[in-house]
């Protein structure tokens, strides 16, 4: 469950739109370590990757909630971001993401990715390493979206448009979402490969944008990148449930 590789699907559905562990996972008392959770979303050890924090699997109760939504604030060093979770777009998604809210899997982490291409507009966090391969020691399936609208921009008709302010889940192929989210800051054109699982408000918009307006970091290699290490760094404070 390399996460670079999700990095290196983007940026080939870019060229072509455009033409252009630290530990091992602490598992919950009496689990397998090698075994999936016995509820529906059958959260899977992957011991190959191990956690860049502990935290166990999430509870995978036989009725995952599915209704209503769950709010969570990000402090940044450049400004809250909160979130609403939609737990009927994507409820095993969203108990994950607060199983690791709740374990402080996100506190002092910072956002590894920014893209600025023409039709991908992202900011990507959520590994503790800073690499972009860290995860948390499990993954499980999607829960793709549906009746997302064509992306203008794509002649094949293959990729739709992630809006802005979406909440998605970063992945490294079919069915290995772990901790590694995405946060659209402009309308982007993607295969319906990754889970939405909620939306950012106008709050956290804004500090999205202050983000994107800082562009990407700058290395020998390419002066003036689309894609890499955001030029301001942005780095969660904590993460927590709102109540």
């Amino acid at each position: 469950m390399a996460y670079v590789r999700f990095g290196r699907a983007l940026a080939a559905i870019v060229m072509v739109t455009a033409g252009v562990g630290l530990g091992t996972p602490a598992m919950a008392s009496g689990a397998d370590p090698t075994e999936p959770t016995p509820g529906p979303c059958a959260y899977t050890p992957t011991p190959e990757e191990p956690a860049a924090r502990p935290v166990g699997l999430p509870p995978d109760p036989r009725h995952t909630p599915s209704v209503g939504t769950v709010e969570v604030l990000l402090r940044t060093n450049l400004g809250q971001i909160p979130l609403v979770l939609d737990r009927a777009a994507a409820p095993c998604t969203v108990q994950s993401f607060l199983h690791l809210v709740r374990h402080r899997f996100y506190h002092r982490t910072v956002c590894h990715r920014l893209t600025a291409y023409p039709t991908l507009k992202v900011l990507q966090c959520g590994d503790p390493s800073g690499t972009g391969e860290g995860g948390p020691g499990y993954r499980y399936g999607d829960e793709l979206p549906t009746g997302l609208p064509p992306a203008p921009t794509d002649p094949t008709g293959e990729r739709r448009v992630y809006a802005r302010g979406v909440l998605a889940m970063a992945n490294a192929g079919p069915d290995t979402n772990g901790s590694q989210f995405f946060l659209v800051y402009a309308d982007s054109a993607l295969r319906p490969n990754y889970s939405i699982f909620g939306t950012v408000t106008p709050a956290g918009l804004a500090t999205l944008d202050r983000v994107a307006a800082g562009g990407v970091a700058p290395t020998p290699e390419d002066p003036a990148p689309v894609d890499g290490a955001p030029a301001l760094t942005t780095r969660f404070k904590t993460a927590h449930v709102r109540h």
